[in-house]
C-alpha cells in the first residue's frame, strides 16, 4: 500500500476497501487547535496542535441479528489501516446482536468537498484578538486589576464514508474565551466568557470593562442567608441548565418511565405545557453563529445515539414549542420502540420567545433580587424530577431599586430546569453565550436571561 494514501478521504476510502464485514462505517476526524493563556496581565503560553482520529464501525449479520464493533485510534497512517479494520471486525464478531441495529443510511447526496484538504486553524486566528487583549492588559493594570484566562480555537474536519455509499464531510470550528478579573488582594473575582467561531466577534476590551464594573460592585459585601430569591439568570447560566435538560431528554428513557419527561403509568409528556411563557427550545444545524453538522456523526452507540444512523440528515427541530414539549431525542431504533418521531440529537441549542430586553434592562426593572454571574459543579440529584444541585461562582449581586448595590455570598442551589421554565416570569433577548460548566463539551448555544421569582438557594457556600 502506498504511504501516500494519507489524506483523510483516502484513508476513509481505503478502510472501506479493506473491509470484509457486511457493513462498514468510517469516520476520519482531523483536528487542529490554537490557544493563548495569560495570567497577571501578561501572556504566559501559546501553542498549536494537530491530531487525527479514525473510527471504524464494522457490522456483521448473523442468524440472531446484526452485530457491530467500533474501534477508534489516533495518529493513524496508511500502514495502520488494515489492523484497525480487522480489530473492528473482530469486535463485531465477538459481540452479540446490536439492539439498535438498522440498515445503514444510504441515498444521501455526497458533500462536494469530500475530497478536499481538511480545514486548519493556526495562531493567525488571533491576529486581531491578541493586540486587543494586550490593550485590555494595559487598561486593567492601570485600573488596579489583574486579568487571567485563556482563548482556545479548535477546527475539526470530519469525513464520513460508509459501505452504502455515503460520503459526507463537515468542518466544525469552536472557539472559547474565558476571562477572569481579580483585585490585587484576590478577595474579589469576576468572570466573563464568550463562544465564537473565529474570534472576529470577540472584544476583550468590552469584556474587561464589564469585569471592572463587577469588581466595583463587589467592594460592598452583604451577607444573605439561604432561601428563595427573585433571581436573574444570565444566558450562560440558562444554557448550563437547559443543556443538562437536553442531555436528559432521550425519548426511550422517558417512555420507559425513567425521566422527568415520563408520565405515570407509561408514556411521555410530549404535548404537555412546560413553560408559562411562550418559549421555544430548538436546534438547527444552520442557525447563524452556532452552525453544526447537518448530519448524524456518531462515534459510538448510546441511549440517544446510534452508529447505524451515521449520515442521517438533520433539520431544524423544536424540542419545546410555545411552551409545550414537542419532541424528545430519538434514534431510528428508539423512535420505532416508542412511536415517537425520529429526532436525532443536534449539536446546538437555542431558547427564544422572550422580549427584546437586555440583562441590564431587566436589572433596571428589579425592585429586589439577585443577579448571578454563572453556575458550576452542576450535578443531578433526582432524575425523576431532574433536580440539579450546584454552586454559584464569581459574583452574586444584590439588586435593589433597579441598581446593583453590592456583592453577596455564594450559594448552593437546588433546582430543576424543567420547573424553572414553568416558573420563569420573564425572558429577555436571546444571544450567543458560552455555557461555563459544559464548555468542554457543548459551546453552541443561544439563550436569553430569565427572571425566576423564587430560585432556591438551598445553603450558603464559601466558594468565590
Amino acid at each position: 500500500m502506498s504511504p501516500r494514501v494519507n489524506k483523510p478521504h483516502e484513508l476513509v476510502e481505503r478502510a472501506l476497501e479493506l473491509s470484509r464485514a457486511d457493513g462498514c462505517v468510517v469516520i476520519a476526524d482531523e483536528e487542529s487547535t490554537a490557544n493563548l493563556r495569560w495570567a497577571g496581565n501578561a501572556l504566559t503560553t501559546n501553542g498549536v496542535t494537530r491530531g487525527r482520529t479514525l473510527t471504524v464501525v464494522a457490522t456483521v449479520d448473523g442468524a440472531r441479528g446484526t452485530a457491530s464493533g467500533v474501534v477508534s485510534r489516533s495518529a493513524v497512517t496508511a500502514d495502520d489501516l488494515e489492523p484497525l479494520v480487522r480489530a473492528a471486525e473482530e469486535a463485531a464478531r465477538a459481540a452479540g446482536p446490536a439492539e439498535d441495529a438498522q440498515p445503514l443510511v444510504s441515498g444521501v447526496p455526497h458533500s462536494a468537498d469530500f475530497t478536499g484538504a481538511p480545514a486548519e486553524t493556526s495562531s493567525a486566528v488571533f491576529a486581531d484578538f491578541a493586540p486587543a487583549l494586550g490593550e485590555a492588559f494595559a487598561r486593567a493594570r492601570a485600573g488596579g486589576r489583574e486579568l487571567y484566562g485563556f482563548a482556545n480555537h479548535e477546527l475539526v474536519s470530519s469525513y464520513l464514508g460508509t459501505s452504502t455509499g455515503v460520503r459526507l464531510r463537515h468542518d466544525q470550528p469552536k472557539g472559547t474565551l474565558e476571562l477572569n478579573a481579580k483585585s490585587p488582594d484576590r478577595t474579589r473575582s469576576a468572570w466573563a466568557g464568550r463562544a465564537t467561531r473565529d474570534f472576529s466577534d470577540v472584544d476583550p476590551g468590552e469584556l474587561d470593562a464589564e469585569l471592572a464594573r463587577r469588581l466595583a460592585w463587589a467592594r460592598r459585601r452583604i451577607a444573605l442567608p439561604a432561601g428563595r430569591y427573585e433571581t436573574l439568570l444570565p444566558p450562560t447560566a440558562v444554557a448550563d441548565l437547559l443543556i443538562y435538560q437536553y442531555w436528559s431528554a432521550a425519548g426511550r428513557d422517558a417512555a420507559e418511565g425513567r425521566t422527568v419527561f415520563s408520565t405515570p403509568g407509561g408514556g411521555t409528556r410530549v404535548g404537555e405545557k412546560l413553560a408559562g411563557l411562550p418559549l421555544s427550545l430548538r436546534s438547527d444545524p444552520r442557525e447563524p453563529g452556532v452552525e453544526t453538522a447537518p448530519f448524524v456523526l456518531a462515534h459510538a452507540s448510546g441511549g440517544d445515539s446510534s452508529v447505524f444512523d451515521n449520515g442521517l440528515p438533520l433539520t431544524a427541530t423544536e424540542w419545546i414549542s410555545e411552551g409545550a414539549l414537542s419532541r424528545l431525542v430519538t434514534t431510528r431504533h428508539s423512535a420505532g420502540l416508542t412511536g415517537l418521531p425520529v429526532s436525532p440529537a443536534i449539536g446546538n441549542l437555542i431558547l427564544d420567545g422572550g422580549d427584546d430586553r437586555s440583562l441590564d434592562e431587566m436589572v433596571a426593572s428589579t425592585e429586589r433580587g439577585l443577579l448571578l454571574t454563572c453556575l458550576w459543579y452542576i450535578r443531578e440529584v433526582d432524575p425523576a424530577t431532574l433536580l440539579l444541585t450546584g454552586l454559584t461562582r464569581d459574583g452574586v449581586y444584590l439588586v435593589e431599586g433597579g441598581e446593583v448595590v453590592g456583592e453577596v455570598n455564594n450559594f448552593r442551589f437546588n433546582e430543576s430546569p424543567v420547573d424553572l421554565l414553568g416558573r420563569a416570569v420573564e425572558a429577555g433577548r436571546t444571544e450567543k453565550t458560552l455555557p461555563r460548566e459544559w464548555s468542554d463539551w457543548f459551546t453552541r448555544a443561544a439563550m436569553p436571561p430569565l427572571r425566576v421569582p423564587d430560585f432556591n438557594m438551598s445553603s450558603v457556600s464559601q466558594g468565590v
